[in-house]
């Protein structure tokens, strides 16, 4: 257990670092134009419009369904 802590350990923090090193500094040797950040875009509305073929159900259907499915009593 003694050499994992001593030799092996240590070893792999290192190249765990070195790794993460090499990725970041890659940027350098990039093209110019990759090198800037993306461009950014309007974001898409995941909500649809106000149309007239779509109306919100009215308060009292979400909370007891629809009228159709009412059971009288």
């Amino acid at each position: 257990m003694s050499f994992f802590r001593s030799y092996i350990a240590p070893l792999l923090i290192v190249l765990i670092f070195a790794v993460a090193m090499l990725a970041v500094s890659a940027r350098i040797f990039l093209p110019s134009d990759m090198m800037a950040p993306a461009p950014i875009e309007e974001p898409i509305s995941a909500l649809p419009t106000a149309q007239a073929d779509f109306m919100m159900p009215e308060l009292s259907e979400l909370i007891h369904g629809p009228q159709s499915m009412r059971v009288e009593g």
